[in-house]
């Protein structure tokens, strides 16, 4: 049984030659949920529907993942400046000249990469457990960078990355579904077995390996050149991430977001890295004020 987003509709458009899946519900000013790894749309599940009381909310998977089509060949139609001007026309196409965006892990970084590049267009950001390209590669060094192994698996040249998942996707995507997960029940049996139905799609897997190809290859030489022209986010900004407890944090994500975003909220928020299936009641009120 395919789940849904409670109250939902799901519609399919051909964007900027990427063939879109997406979710779409309520009614009021418009908000874009960016999904990320290794999920779909469904990560919003619980947040998307109390949202939707007062927001048109659209939910998308994103290029080349869940049941979205590939952006295209080469790993620079991956990358996030890329992701966002599909996803400005996205909006466009459904009649949102202006709209605000909240993004979590990969979603987070186009949400990011939108707010910049289409400042006059967003009307409020948010960022989930996620740092722009330059500043997570920049503060990993040594064994802190030991937890986050796979930015640099994901981004080696292909096949090599593709064949190792292949031989058995279920195991390594599970890897990340089970450890990054703290809240007991947040990925139900139902929901997780859909998000690895998913992923043991060769087109799939591709896809997430050249989405961080594109990271290091694309993001990360664009966050450099926009830290050296100074830009920033003009819009209200919010910035939540899992608070790490006992085991601080190699960075501070508050201070490397405030060089971003001079109207910045932030929030840590006691659970593990999916924000939005673990604590949804805390990340719909902290959407909630930061877009009232």
């Amino acid at each position: 049984m395919t789940t849904r987003i409670p109250g939902f509709t799901t519609r399919r458009l051909t964007v900027d030659g990427t063939d879109l899946h997406f979710a779409v519900g309520g009614k009021g000013p418009p908000l874009l949920l960016l999904h990320g790894f290794p999920q779909t749309h469904l990560t919003w599940r619980a947040v998307a529907p109390a949202l939707a009381e007062s927001h048109t909310v659209v939910c998308p998977d994103l290029p080349g993942y869940g049941d979205s089509g590939p952006p295209g060949a080469g790993v620079e139609r991956y990358s996030k400046r890329a992701m966002a001007a599909t996803f400005a026309e996205l909006m466009t196409t459904l009649g949102h000249q202006r709209f605000a965006v909240a993004g979590h892990d990969r979603g987070g970084l186009v949400a990011f990469r939108l707010a910049l590049d289409h400042a006059d267009r967003v009307t409020h950001t948010a960022v989930l457990d996620v740092l722009p390209a330059v500043d997570i590669f920049g503060t990993l060094a040594g064994a802190s960078g030991v937890f986050a192994f796979h930015l640099y698996f994901l981004a080696h040249p292909e096949p090599l990355p593709e064949r190792m998942i292949g031989a058995d996707p279920a195991a390594f995507f599970g890897h990340f579904l089970d450890s990054w997960t703290k809240v007991p029940g947040a990925l139900p049996d139902g929901v997780r077995s859909e998000y690895l139905q998913a992923l043991k799609e060769p087109s799939v897997i591709h896809a997430i390996c050249q989405d961080y190809r594109a990271g290091v290859f694309f993001d990360l030489e664009h966050d450099k050149e926009d830290k050296a022209l100074g830009r920033r986010l003009p819009m209200p900004v919010l910035a939540m991430w899992q608070d790490p407890g006992d085991a601080p944090l190699p960075f501070d994500p508050a201070a490397l977001w405030r060089s971003w975003a001079p109207s910045l909220t932030t929030k840590a928020v006691s659970c593990g890295h999916f924000l939005p299936e673990e604590r949804p009641e805390e990340v719909v009120a902290a959407l909630r004020a930061l877009l009232g």
